[in-house]
């Protein structure tokens, strides 16, 4: 079997373990390959960190293996069962050109020239760049729209105007959003950014594709995006200033009166020519050749409206402000009030439900449907898919002034605060839903509202996730600190279920930060801390993890709040349990054993310990396998499995039971007993649904694994 186990497979193979695929079964194959690396070099091996480390293991492993065939045909069939990530990228394209798009021929003509000039080994990409409403998301569409046969294999537009907070996501969060459209499956995306840059790589070498990333706010957000391949465009969008950016740097310039012409006769249509050609000259001047000025006020005319009068010295200053004010007339003063007032958050998605919150209309969101969509009519608000609609930031940012100015520091506050309370509000109920059995979800506030299932819950949590992330720092910029500790508490569900790492990371950073400095109570800091463990643990940031997990277990000690120090301490082990150190592993699963059993009956979280040791139990029998202690793991996993198949007493869990089934027959494979694996593989796929299919194809891959060595 050696000639299967090729160098350069097995260090691409070893590349992605740890870093790659999410999840329950991401992380049973990574302990799978730890055991077989202990077992292949006869000793505990930390898993590396850089490639480099990852690369010499690789060359350490392939020397072992070509002593020993058994051993080579075991990690054949190991890198077999492992995911695929070398299929061509898939899904993508680009939202539709605007319709009366004009006149930026010189401008495409560069980029196309950018697009298709001989390669020379230097990467294509270009620079969009232009003043706020200037056009060049426009620009970007047209350019997909008008070379769509240039790029055959996948046109990817990523657009992160809808991330919460000024600064844009991270690096790690654009990689994501742009490996989801290339339709990498979930169970299959890296964790980690290097991977993630590693397998874009992968996934567009030798194809043709045009990546658009618009709204780019930092040079840091694009730069791992610069293609090494000859015949993929990079694409980088931004309003405002242009960035640092080693590209062909391309500005879209205003309008020219002659097609600002054509532009307003194009929205405005024909019917309605004897109007545009009265007031033409006035729009002209006052729009300055912003194409968003441009079109909002086309779109006026068509709705005849009248011709800003005294005003129009301050259309010279910034056209938009021009726009929003006249467009703002076009509308009732209760809908400009409520549009003024959501624009004080900066929330990424404004739903009637937080309209209505910000406006002070209580209960009645179809008096702010009405009204929110009047300000998208006007040109005030874009509309977004759920009934929902967002501001352009340059829109946002004058509506946010105007409402400081006319209604005062107390009512600008009491809207942000109202907006609070009703998204705090939402995601108690979503998390609640979500997790109705959870010690570290907060029960809903009304228990007698209405109630959702589970997959509603966390659905509620994902479409709010952003607008969350953006009201844990407006309630600290607020000085509501227990509301921003309690809405980032609330994203447990999405982080545990969801696998929302990425999106819930700036949140959980904020609120650790905010309960630190303002003296939260420990069991609240401990609680936040032991989120933000979780999640950059699932985001392959270890040391990082570390820190926080033992800032959770001081902070739950410092509580007494003994559950919540052994549930801290049992993470710090399943940290060490995914880096491929067993005997550290082994020694806080012990730990968190022994507090746990500090709970006496009738104190708080003595129902929840014969669950918490049965999952500490598995825990052992894990970490126990990386030791080769085989026979002791087997009975700490015969223990889990026992637990979980339930008595008459205590309902079964199908799922934990197939997961400790599973463990079991890797334990049982180990130690040469395949016909009893065998049998633990066919008692798990018995427990799981088809919709488990990551879990029911690592145990196909498992039983091929086992049929091999009974062969």
């Amino acid at each position: 079997m050696l000639e299967v186990v090729a160098l350069s497979a097995l260090t691409t193979f070893l590349l992605g373990v740890g870093n790659g695929a999410a999840g329950e079964i991401g992380k049973a194959m990574t302990l799978s390959t730890g055991a077989l690396v202990r077992r292949a070099l006869g000793r505990e091996t930390p898993l590396p960190a850089g490639a480099e480390d990852r690369q010499a293991l690789a060359g350490r492993v392939y020397a072992r293996l070509s002593r020993d065939p058994r051993e080579a045909g075991e990690w054949a069939l190991l890198m077999e069962s492992g995911p695929d990530q070398d299929a061509a990228p898939a899904g993508g394209g680009m939202p539709p050109a605007p319709w009366a798009f004009t006149n930026r021929q010189k401008v495409l003509k560069r980029l196309t020239r950018e697009a298709t000039r001989p390669w020379g080994g230097r990467p294509r990409v270009s620079l969009l760049s232009g003043a706020p409403g200037s056009g060049t998301t426009s620009v970007a569409l047209r350019l997909g729209a008008e070379c769509r046969d240039r790029f055959p294999d996948g046109q990817f537009y990523v657009d992160l105007r809808d991330a919460a907070g000024e600064n844009g996501p991270e690096p790690a969060a654009v990689l994501l959003r742009l490996l989801r459209e290339m339709d990498v499956d979930p169970e299959q995306m890296p964790t980690t950014e290097a991977e993630r840059e590693r397998l874009y790589r992968r996934l567009t070498v030798g194809r043709k594709a045009l990546v658009v990333i618009d709204h780019v706010t930092s040079l840091a957000q694009v730069r791992n995006l610069v293609p090494a391949t000859p015949d993929v465009f990079l694409l980088v969008v931004v309003s405002g200033p242009p960035l640092l950016l080693e590209a062909e740097r391309v500005a879209v310039p205003p309008l020219s009166d002659r097609y600002a012409k054509k532009l307003v006769r194009k929205v405005a249509g024909p019917e309605h020519a004897a109007r545009v050609s009265a007031q033409l000259p006035g729009l002209l001047d006052r729009c300055q050749g912003n194409a968003y000025a441009l079109h909002t006020e086309a779109r006026l005319l068509a709705g005849e409206a009248v011709a800003p009068g005294s005003g129009a010295e301050a259309w010279r200053q910034d056209p938009v402000r021009g726009t929003v004010q006249h467009a703002s007339l076009r509308i009732g003063s209760e809908a400009v009030r409520l549009c003024r007032l959501t624009a004080l958050g900066g929330w990424p998605a404004v739903s009637a439900e937080l309209a209505a919150a910000a406006a002070g209309f209580g209960d009645d969101e179809d008096r702010a449907t009405r009204m929110l969509a009047e300000a998208a009519d006007v040109g005030l608000m874009e509309s977004l898919p759920g009934s929902r609609y967002r501001f352009r930031p340059e829109v946002r940012r004058q509506l946010a002034d105007a409402a400081a100015s006319e209604y005062g520091v107390r009512e600008c506050s009491d809207a942000v605060g109202r907006v609070l309370d009703a998204l705090l509000k939402r995601v108690l109920h979503a998390a609640d839903a979500a997790l109705p059995q959870s010690w570290r979800t907060e029960r809903a506030p009304d228990p007698s509202g209405a109630r959702r299932n589970e997959s509603d819950g966390v659905a509620v949590l994902a479409a709010e996730v952003a607008n969350v992330v953006r009201a844990v720092s407006v309630a600290e910029e607020h000085r509501q600190f227990t509301t921003a500790l309690r809405l980032a508490r609330a994203l447990w569900p999405l982080q545990l279920k969801a696998g929302y790492g990425d999106e819930v990371l700036p949140a959980l950073r904020d609120a650790t930060r905010c309960a630190e400095e303002n003296h939260a109570d420990s069991r609240t800091a401990g609680a936040l801390y032991f989120q933000l463990a979780h999640c950059l643990g699932e985001l392959g940031r270890w040391e990082q993890a570390d820190r926080a997990a033992r800032s959770a277990v001081a902070c739950e000690r410092a509580a007494e709040h003994l559950r919540g120090e052994a549930s801290s301490v049992e993470l710090l082990g399943l940290l060490s349990l995914n880096r491929w150190l067993y005997e550290e592993a082994l020694e806080r699963f012990v730990e968190a054993e022994h507090l746990y059993r500090r709970i006496a009956p009738g104190q708080e979280g003595a129902a929840d310990v014969p669950r918490a040791l049965a999952l500490a139990e598995r825990h052992q029998g894990r970490a126990l396998r990386g030791l080769g202690r085989l026979d002791e793991s087997r009975r700490r996993l015969e223990g889990a499995v026992d637990f979980f198949a339930g008595t008459g007493e205590r309902p079964a869990e199908a799922y934990n039971q197939a997961r400790a089934l599973t463990d079991l027959a890797e334990t049982l494979h180990d130690s040469g007993d395949d016909a009893a694996a065998l049998t633990r593989i066919a008692a798990a796929e018995a427990l799981l649904s088809p919709a488990a299919r990551p879990h029911l194809t690592y145990l196909a891959g498992l039983r091929r694994r086992c049929e091999a060595a009974v062969r």
